[in-house]
């Protein structure tokens, strides 16, 4: 199976209540959708992310799952998860992929396309 079988799906929400500008504290929240648009059923293994602020500081996170879970989705189905990071700007973006697994046991990645993490208002 090829990571193209796989489609991605982010929302993304600035959490005020969370932030503190005059710490250099950014919260986002974020909400990914994970299609299986293939015909099998694919395993998340692990995933990989690419946290850049504006300030050019790149954090790496890696590890297994998502929320503690390896979940399992079957063709035609999605799972969704929420998270969050937390930034030194109000403006960032992520990206990455995560490392799956079809029903044969052949292993693949599906990417994660750059998206925005920015205060409401901010234009750059």
């Amino acid at each position: 199976m090829e990571g193209e079988c796989i489609s991605i799906d982010v929302e993304t929400r600035y959490l005020s209540d969370q932030s503190d500008q005059d710490e250099a504290r950014y919260v986002f929240a974020y909400t990914i959708t994970i299609h299986n648009n293939g015909r099998m059923p694919v395993r998340l293994l692990t995933r990989h992310w690419r946290i850049t602020d504006a300030s050019g500081r790149i954090q790496e996170v890696s590890g297994d799952g998502v929320v503690g879970r390896q979940p399992i989705i079957r063709p035609g189905a999605f799972h969704r998860y929420s998270s969050f990071s937390v930034l030194e700007t109000p403006v960032g973006t992520m990206e990455g992929n995560y490392g799956m697994v079809d029903n044969e046991g052949d292993a693949f990645t599906a990417p994660i396309a750059v998206f925005r993490l920015a205060v409401p208002g901010i234009v750059n």
